[in-house]
């Protein structure tokens, strides 16, 4: 895709191009298992590498809670809870068999972890790791904070599992709209089952996604749950 943009920055693309792209991807077996994305983060991708550098939110932290500790030390396992067994790992590193997801500053959203790139312990105290996303380019890599930005992957859910999700659930909800295509923390607020037939589950469930509070009522497909 890093190609495709320098060939054609001063084109355009319709939206079979980027499914056909989308397609192409989700297929490529580093992919098989994992959350398939949207043609819209597809164009999305295109669209913020076709911007210029003064358009784009490159910003480090705050020089003034700089870190105090940064070292070639193994990368560790961060679940949840943070406490944690090593990895061998050098600076950089293919975690992708781990499953870890982590929440971008910059829309809030979740998305797979490809890469852990080094860490390092602010003056805070707070421990911090640099990530690659999964379908993402080193320009996009972050420092994120472990304890509250990285966690297990969501779980992506078969048309028979629906009875796994209840209301008050905490789930990672596939949410799309004009200008985006993202996954957001939600909460289910109430679900009605219906009678499965052969295009698979037909339960709704009404979610209210974290970040704004918006509900929106949508089907098992763009619903992952959290590990137990």
């Amino acid at each position: 895709m890093e190609k495709l943009i320098q060939e054609s920055q001063h084109e355009s693309f319709d939206p079979k191009f980027y499914q056909s792209i989308t397609e192409k991807f989700n297929l490529a077996s580093g992919c098989v298992g994992k959350n398939p994305i949207h043609w819209e983060q597809v164009k999305c991708w295109f669209q913020s590498k076709r911007q210029t550098p003064k358009d784009r939110d490159t910003s480090l932290p705050d020089p003034s809670n700089e870190v105090i500790v940064l070292d070639d030390s193994p990368v560790k396992n961060m679940h949840e809870s943070s406490a944690v067994a090593p990895i061998s790992v050098d600076k950089v590193s293919d975690l992708s068999e781990l499953e870890f997801e982590a929440r971008s500053a910059k829309d809030g959203a979740w998305y797979d972890v490809a890469l852990f790139l080094t860490h390092r312990i602010l003056h805070s105290g707070e421990p911090e790791v640099r990530v690659r996303f999964t379908g993402f380019g080193a320009e996009e890599d972050e420092w994120v904070n472990v304890k509250r930005a990285v966690r297990r992957r969501s779980i992506p859910l078969e048309s028979s599992e629906c009875g796994k999700v209840m209301p008050g659930d905490l789930v990672l909800c596939f949410r799309e709209g004009e200008n985006l295509a993202t996954y957001f923390d939600a909460h289910v607020i109430e679900v009605q089952r219906r009678r499965h037939d052969l295009r698979g589950c037909r339960c709704t469930f009404l979610v209210r996604y974290d970040h704004d509070q918006a509900e929106e009522r949508v089907r098992l497909r763009r619903v992952c749950r959290r590990p137990s």
